[in-house]
């Protein structure tokens, strides 16, 4: 149940000493910070509406006296300012108190991915260095033997961990280079790497602008956050949303039936999606008839769509919309295409295979992947972003860090394109070897661990090929050890003890040999080739 108690008897919680109130006319410039945007809002629409979540919903008022009492609730077990919380569960209102509980404390939280092999959960939560666990009844069991001092388990002991606090703000300021959340986005070598987040690559003004004037996402909007809060489609989206002040539709289980009815349902206005789930809806029964009137816009990004789901979405939905390329260390988008170059029959039509152009404050250059100079238009070559969105670093990685951001600001993609003469942005294959499927990325030497762990298997390739449904789906091409009897089957089995079923291999191949340079090096390139033979680009 959500409490309205507060300190000073008036229902809600009291912002901080001698914080000023602001008028709506200076929202934008006040808002700095995640923990700026809950005050802010508490103080200018504390009856309006922050969250819903099926039958709950929850004002702007009550969403900062749950979150003062989160802040007071990690003070107590002696969480201090930039200490990280580490978060498992699935979307959920608890996960959006403890986001701004710790942001006014000038706290992290560590969102995990529940979706990940118990193994894995440990690997990102001790590196985050967090002492104190948030997590969700039915992840529980991933969470024993952690490293953690404590976990608060919802449905259990979180209510009365929070009842035990008083509704006080403590009234921290973060600054604008201060960690708002940390995100985890793996490497080629398979190692998780913290991305740290900083409230400037949330909070510009261009940004906000853009995302109202071009997107028409404003304090009337309903926002629909349907992707997890671990990845930066869901918490990035829903914090750009929160920051003008719609209200946000959590969803907490991507069912696309319950999607198609919860658009009218909640007459959303604005939402994020990856194609995949597009699919899924356009594939519910009976949806050429359902309500989505209430429909504005409508974002996809972290794969490319494919034609056939493209028209089918524009006229089933009948919304404007907008595509975006971006990564977790760019904040989310910083490339997008618009509504007017989303016509598959128009001028401009091969624009679709486009990422489209670079967004306020974007810069984009295309580097020759041998010398590293600028490549000419039309020219093949690594795409460098440098952006205020760029992230801060890896968390504790320096390293990675140096690699990913030279002197001067640029990041390496590690994605492969060219920019053609009106300035679009073309994605044409990846530097690095991951896979996408189905909007999760996928890196193959993680998998390539744990084959190789697998009796009967001698050596071992992970290779992304063509999927329908998913985009692209990992490969496993093996060489068998003298005399070993492996099936494919022993082989999948053992990968989902091991693995996130989306990092699973959903097929096998064998080999005598695989393809490998003089340096030892495997020419996944040479492995790949043969699948995607009839493909426009080698990144489905």
């Amino acid at each position: 149940m959500i409490r309205q108690a507060s300190a000073d008897g008036s229902g809600r919680a009291l912002l901080p000493a001698g914080r000023a109130r602001p008028g709506c006319a200076t929202l934008r410039a006040v808002i700095s910070s995640l923990a700026d945007l809950l005050r802010t809002h508490a103080a200018e629409r504390p009856e309006g509406i922050a969250l819903v979540l099926e039958q709950r919903t929850v004002t702007w008022a009550q969403l900062y006296a749950r979150a003062c009492q989160v802040a007071q609730a990690l003070a107590a077990e002696g969480v201090g300012s930039q200490d990280r919380v580490a978060f498992l569960d699935r979307n959920g209102i608890e996960h959006v108190e403890v986001l701004y509980g710790a942001a006014l404390l000038n706290a992290v939280v560590v969102p995990v991915n529940w979706r990940l092999a118990t193994p894995e959960i440990a690997v990102i939560i001790e590196d985050s260095g967090a002492d104190l666990l948030i997590v969700g009844p039915d992840y529980v069991p991933a969470s024993d033997g952690l490293t953690v001092k404590r976990s608060i388990v919802i449905g259990q002991d979180y209510e009365p961990w929070l009842d035990a606090q008083d509704v006080r703000d403590p009234g921290a300021a973060p600054s604008g280079q201060d960690v708002a959340f940390q995100l985890y986005s793996s490497g080629t070598t398979g190692r998780p790497k913290g991305v740290m987040l900083v409230n400037d690559n949330l909070f510009q003004e261009t940004l906000l602008e853009f995302f109202q004037s071009h997107w028409g996402v404003h304090e009337g909007s309903v926002n629909l956050v349907a992707m997890p809060l671990f990845h930066i489609g869901g918490t990035g989206w829903a914090v750009a949303g929160m920051a003008v002040g719609a209200v946000s539709v959590l969803v907490r289980d991507l069912d696309p039936s319950r999607l198609v009815s919860l658009i009218a349902e909640q007459r959303i206005t604005h939402g994020f999606l990856v194609p995949a789930a597009l699919q899924f809806m356009l594939a519910v029964p009976g949806v050429e008839q359902a309500d989505f009137s209430s429909l504005d816009t409508l974002v996809y990004g972290a794969s490319p769509i494919s034609d056939q789901v493209l028209r089918a979405s524009l006229k089933v939905f009948g919304c404007r919309f907008w595509q975006v390329y971006g990564l977790t260390e760019t904040t989310g988008g910083v490339i997008h295409l618009p509504p007017a170059d989303h016509d598959p029959d128009g001028p401009h039509a091969e624009r679709l295979r486009s990422c489209g152009l670079p967004g306020p404050g974007v810069e984009v250059r295309i580097v020759d992947l041998v010398s590293g100079a600028d490549a000419a238009t039309g020219e093949v070559g690594e795409i460098l972003i440098r952006s205020q969105q760029v992230m801060k670093g890896y968390w504790r990685n320096e390293a990675a860090t140096a690699e990913a951001i030279d002197a001067d600001g640029w990041f390496r993609s590690g994605d492969v394109g060219y920019l053609d003469a009106d300035g679009y942005v073309f994605l044409h294959d990846r530097v690095k070897d991951m896979i996408v499927s189905g909007g999760e990325n996928v890196y193959p030497a993680e998998v390539e661990n744990v084959l190789m762990g697998i009796p009967g298997v001698a050596d071992a390739a992970v290779i992304g090929v063509p999927s329908e449904r998913w985009g692209e789906t990992p490969k496993a091409v093996l060489v068998k050890s003298p005399g070993s009897e492996l099936s494919e089957a022993e082989v999948l089995a053992a990968c989902r003890e091991r693995l996130a079923g989306f990092k699973c291999p959903t097929s096998v191949d064998w080999a005598d040999v695989l393809p490998r340079n003089p340096s030892g090096k495997l020419l996944k390139k040479d492995l790949r080739a043969p699948y995607w033979v009839g493909y426009e680009r080698k990144v489905n």
